[in-house]
């Protein structure tokens, strides 16, 4: 009996998303001018206000005013009749200095012997069916939605749309897990007030969405086999309420790590809880959800098995992990249980904290890309960033998504002889 699965992703204008953003771009810049800084930082959005609050400790003092402001901007709103405007929108700034209570049970001399942050458990999934190895609804989730973003940029072919959208795909998989169609597509996106009546405005909508968006969509998808589940019978659902004029934090409060699920794998494999943006890499919440990830995604490119979940663990000032568990859903290609290749699993990859800060490259003003469209299944690049802050400034080459690098992969097929 064939089922279906759904995902869904959020547009950077999301006000959920705004506020991540704004929360990693303050972590950026700490990075830059302080590599060292523990921070966890939170933002609340709504209509006309920002407020960010939290707990630092830097060497370093920010203009946090004009860190959200251009954030907001970069993302499009610029307008006054959004009700959230970058110029004018009001900024609170309750951040304060981290918990001594807190900070001795991570800093202890030597780097090597950093205990986790908190504790808690976190999940990496990675599954063969996509070619990044993520779940093909959530995939192409964020694929709408950045061409949507990209239309709107463009002002070419769409010229109405705003900054706040939502987009769900539906796909029907066969007994055997694999993918046959594309079921239902679910778009929702923000636009101007039309002039014309609201029957006419929502046909215009659902038009441009069907013949621009998505053969956009198709056509950088650069695999034959997916671009055929899109078929003439898929339900779309266009702005299924009708007009939505009104939206972004002045529809709806936005705050960080509310859209944790969109951040990682649409509900597919599992998820620990804690949300990553607005958090430095000592805080394994999204450190060790990074590393889990880059551990799945790694087996699963080894061709070690087709699908799997990798679980860790810790106590809080802890430097080792409580635990690493995996499955692989049966999927496995070794004469091994579980259990064993999670002990081999164990032997590869050096979970402790500052292990994981040094393997992935964490402690760089790396997170604002993350912050929209996904942590997981991006693309790995090194690329140079230049960061400004009250009459300074720092220029850096780093790594962006480090924990998506397919760099142990000889390894592990060396040591599961593959």
């Amino acid at each position: 009996m064939s089922y279906l699965f759904t995902s869904e992703s959020v547009s950077e204008g999301h006000p959920d998303k705004v506020a991540d953003q704004i929360s990693d771009a303050l972590i950026d810049h700490f990075l830059a001018f302080d590599p060292d800084s523990k921070v966890a930082c939170e933002t609340l959005v709504t209509t006309g206000l920002v407020t960010l609050a939290g707990e630092v400790k830097s060497n370093i003092y920010l203009d946090v005013q004009q860190i959200a402001r251009d954030v907001i901007a970069r993302i499009g709103y610029t307008k006054s009749e959004y009700q959230f405007d970058a110029k004018s929108c009001g900024i609170i700034s309750a951040i304060h200095e981290q918990s001594q209570d807190i900070n001795r049970g991570v800093d202890r001399g030597a780097p090597e012997e950093q205990g986790a942050g908190d504790q808690g458990m976190m999940f990496g999934y990675a599954t063969n069916e996509t070619e990044d190895f993520m779940p093909l609804a959530l995939d192409l989730s964020h694929r709408i939605l950045m061409e949507l973003a990209d239309l709107r940029r463009e002002e070419n072919e769409i010229k109405y749309l705003r900054p706040d959208a939502k987009a769900q795909v539906t796909i029907e998989y066969s007994d055997d897990n694999k993918p046959q169609r594309i079921d239902a597509i679910v778009v929702s996106t923000q636009h101007d007030d039309f002039e014309e009546d609201e029957v006419k405005m929502l046909q215009k909508i659902k038009d441009d969405i069907k013949n621009i968006l998505i053969p956009r969509v198709i056509k950088k998808l650069n695999n034959p086999e997916l671009a055929k589940l899109f078929n003439d019978d898929i339900q779309y659902h266009i702005n299924p309420t009708g007009k939505f004029v009104i939206g972004g934090p002045h529809g709806d409060a936005g705050l960080t790590g509310r859209k944790i699920i969109v951040d990682t794998y649409g509900g597919k494999g599992a998820h620990g809880g804690g949300a990553f943006s607005g958090k430095d890499p000592s805080k394994v919440d999204r450190s060790g959800a990074y590393a889990t990830r880059h551990i799945a995604k790694n087996m699963v490119a080894a061709g070690l098995c087709e699908e799997v979940l990798v679980q860790v663990s810790y106590a809080i000032g802890v430097i080792e992990p409580m635990g690493l568990y995996i499955t692989t859903y049966g999927t496995s290609k070794v004469d091994m249980t579980d259990g064993e290749i999670a002990e081999k699993i164990s032997e590869l990859f050096d979970m402790r904290p500052a292990a994981i800060e040094k393997r992935l490259k964490l402690r760089n003003p790396i997170y604002s890309p993350s912050a929209a469209y996904g942590h997981m299944g991006r693309k790995p690049y090194t690329g140079t960033v230049t960061f400004k802050n009250a009459g300074q400034e720092a220029t850096r080459e780093v790594e962006f998504f480090t924990w998506e690098k397919l760099d142990y992969v000889d390894q592990i097929k060396q040591s599961f002889g593959l």
